[in-house]
């Protein structure tokens, strides 16, 4: 009997999915729905919420490294060159710190602090982004300013708060080295050893690094081992894509947008202000904008948002299900045209403790 009884609650879930259209009409408790749900392919899973004009992307599977350009592609030697180079303190003025003194193997290539240090312990003012997506990114850096990797990869070499060094004298302390001039010949045969190889060295090497993400319980589910969520992330994924929104910012592969959203926390008029990507485009719009994180590992990669200032994913949580801060101009504030205006796609959520650990659980699993 009790055969039957489990038999036909499964049923049940199972016609509920099948009548839905386009959503999901079972609760969060009926596991065995949700499963069923999510064991078809991609094309069928249920219909994320998002909003009108969003062009999002299937969740799927990521490649096995990061797509290279034309000219610059894929090779053994450069990827291991960019990693000894990656962890190499003489890319530094000092010789004291290295690529990876801000992004840390362990912890999905972040660096667990609020802000980075550089330079004679100089603070900055934001977080280091994980890289291990950085790969499939449009846009590098909080405000976007690189468009490759390879343009990215020696901004830090140069900037004097990071490594505060110049290239020329990077180029020279590596052509005089005991190691690199043989290791540059052998990744870039034919070519001499300049800032360009130095630069598409780094970039293939952080193309290489989607693979520290392939062995996480998502990725397991993604790549067809159903058991890889369990049953509460497995509700975390779908409250993922329906009531907590995050897939009008959060889709595709690396379960980022490439683009660029006010979350609220700019600060603005104040000692921590920060304008974002409104620095490097000088456009109103853009004041407080800043590019939205892959996902990937992020529950290692905290503290959180561009100024670290979320300690816990539960504090994460709480801003978002509040719909984030949106402050409100007064005074001479009210004609400033620069006054940051949070984005439409922040809504208050509603979600409750349930549903919150479910979510949490959900992001742990990535």
């Amino acid at each position: 009997m009790r055969r039957h009884l489990k038999s036909l609650v499964a049923l049940i879930g199972i016609l509920l999915v099948i009548e839905s259209e386009p959503g999901l009409a079972c609760a969060l408790s009926e596991v065995a729905c949700l499963r069923e749900a999510y064991s078809r392919p991609f094309a069928q899973w249920p219909a994320p919420q998002v909003d009108a004009g969003v062009a999002w992307q299937e969740l799927g599977p990521l490649p096995e490294r990061a797509p290279s350009p034309e000219h610059n592609p894929y090779t053994q030697q450069k990827a291991d060159l960019g990693r000894q180079l990656f962890f190499d303190p003489r890319l530094s003025r000092s010789g004291q710190i290295a690529c990876a003194s801000c992004h840390e193997p362990d912890l999905a290539f972040a660096d667990g602090r609020r802000v980075s240090f550089g330079h004679d312990r100089a603070a900055g003012r934001r977080n280091a982004p994980s890289l291990v997506a950085s790969g499939l990114a449009e846009h590098l850096f909080w405000d976007g300013r690189a468009a490759s990797l390879e343009m990215q990869a020696l901004m830090p070499v140069v900037d004097p708060k990071e490594m505060a060094f110049s290239v020329t004298q990077l180029v020279a302390r590596l052509r005089d080295s005991t190691d690199y001039p043989a290791q540059f010949a052998k990744a870039f045969p034919g070519q001499a050893l300049g800032a360009e190889q130095v630069a598409a060295a780094l970039a293939t090497y952080q193309r290489d690094l989607l693979r520290v993400a392939q062995r996480t319980p998502f990725e397991r589910f993604l790549r067809g081992q159903a058991k890889a969520l369990s049953d509460q992330q497995l509700q975390g994924l779908h409250l993922f894509r329906t009531k907590a929104r995050c897939m009008n910012c959060h889709f595709g592969p690396a379960l980022q947008d490439n683009r660029f959203h006010n979350a609220g926390l700019t600060f603005y008029g104040r000692r921590r202000e920060d304008l974002g990507r409104y620095e490097v485009t000088g456009l109103a719009q853009d004041v407080g904008r800043f590019r939205t994180p892959s996902l990937r590992l992020v529950s290692h990669t905290g503290p959180w948002f561009h100024n670290g200032l979320a300690s816990s994913l539960d504090q994460v949580l709480l801003f978002y299900n509040a719909g984030m801060p949106r402050p409100v101009p007064k005074g001479a504030q009210l004609q400033d045209p620069l006054f940051p205006v949070t984005s439409a796609q922040f809504e208050v959520l509603g979600l409750d403790r349930v549903e919150l650990k479910a979510l949490k659980a959900f992001l742990e699993a990535l």
